[in-house]
């Protein structure tokens, strides 16, 4: 049960984006990749599918994303000549915050900080921009008008198409039943073992599942998120070529909502909420989330009244959050050579170009450009010692 003598320069393990972003990176590179997928491809089990994602360059108080943005917006660019197709769609973000909130105050200091177009307004002025949205007059509006949907299927595609273009290899169906560490890094599959000089763990929520099996115990807990589209009782006032992707900062923080116009079911619009039960990623439809369908049929009744009181369609994605909703991107404590991606919050894939070319220079010796810090495994450690 082995794959012979070969050596890979990386294997990465998990093609999700951050995983397959991180794989098209090292064959840029001109490394020896080999991609491992537990399941088939493509699937819809974990946190990387769907046709959309909103995206944004500003990040509040959080300047180190924000400077990522910058550079994930450049890739992404290049990444769309590589392979022929619109992967940005500029239509803008809609931010809201209701009295006593700062995400839209924050989010203003940041796009001026950045000089970043953007429109900032007050409730008369939303009813006339988008008089399809009710909200109280308390409320403030600012609108990045850099922002706009990702095509996310369309990206996750081209990552691995240009992966195996430049040489890579994917083997889907072949879960990792075990990692065996040393200055050649062996990983074992259910049906084989493949050995690499360095190994790029981007394993989405089953990292809460495998990583403290090799001594790593980050506090992660995956999330399900009920995915739901709306029907637009009249016009098609919520198309994407008429309306921005949104941000509406709840009350308590459990109750933050988001939407990305119509543009996966034609008619339909993608509102959901931005939190859910905890779960585990192997039984993630064994938790009840009727409360969140609850929930967001009373936010869409309230600011969204030009929409269908009932959801249309319901799907399921996973956010895989850290305590500070800030992401792992690291090597392992003991062996240089096992990179770990994780914890991306529910806010990843947007910045997923930038996540890998950080975890493939890692992952092959290199200095990344960026101050990582805020993503280091030791933070949720450092007040315990």
């Amino acid at each position: 049960m082995s794959s012979g003598n070969k050596v890979y320069d990386v294997i990465v393990v998990g093609a999700g984006v951050e995983g397959s972003a991180t794989a098209y990176h090292l064959a840029r590179y001109g490394k020896q990749t080999l991609l491992l997928e537990q399941f088939p491809l493509p699937h819809s089990r974990g946190s990387s599918h769907g046709l959309s994602r909103s995206t944004r360059k500003a990040y509040g108080a959080q300047d180190f994303y924000t400077k990522m943005m910058f550079e994930a917006y450049k890739l992404t660019a290049d990444l769309e000549k590589e392979c022929g197709e619109e992967l940005f769609a500029n239509c803008g973000v809609l931010s809201v915050s209701g009295k006593g909130r700062n995400f839209v105050k924050e989010t203003i200091r940041c796009l001026e900080r950045f000089n970043v177009p953007h429109e900032k307004f007050n409730v008369a002025r939303q009813r006339v921009m988008y008089p399809q949205l009710s909200f109280e007059d308390e409320h403030e509006f600012v609108l990045d008008h850099s922002g706009g949907v990702l095509r996310a299927d369309k990206m996750l595609g081209a990552f691995q198409d240009q992966f195996k273009k430049s040489g890579g290899i994917i083997k889907d169906g072949e879960p990792m039943i075990d990692l065996y560490a040393g200055s050649i890094v062996s990983i074992k599959t259910n049906k084989t073992i493949y050995k690499a000089k360095s190994v790029v763990l981007a394993l989405g929520p089953w990292a809460a599942k495998f990583l403290p099996r090799i001594g790593v115990n980050i506090p992660l807990q995956p999330m399900k998120i009920t995915v739901l589209y709306w029907k637009e009782k009249n016009g098609s006032t919520y198309d994407v070529s008429k309306f921005p992707c949104i941000f509406v900062e709840g009350a308590t923080g459990q109750n933050d909502i988001y939407g990305v116009p119509s543009y996966e079911y034609p008619g339909l619009v993608k509102i959901c909420l931005h939190h859910g039960p905890d779960i585990d990623a192997d039984n993630r439809d064994g938790v009840d989330n009727e409360w969140v369908i609850k929930t967001m049929k009373y936010m869409v009744s309230k600011h969204f009244p030009t929409l269908e009181q009932e959801p249309s369609v319901v799907e399921t994605c996973i956010y895989t959050n850290t305590p500070d909703h800030n992401f792992v991107i690291d090597t392992h404590p003991s062996w240089k050579n096992v990179v770990i991606a994780a914890g991306f919050s529910g806010h990843g894939f947007k910045l997923s170009p930038v996540v890998g070319k950080i975890a493939s220079q890692l992952a092959t010796g290199q200095k990344p450009e960026y101050e990582l810090t805020p993503f280091r495994i030791d933070r949720f450690f450092k007040n315990k010692l």
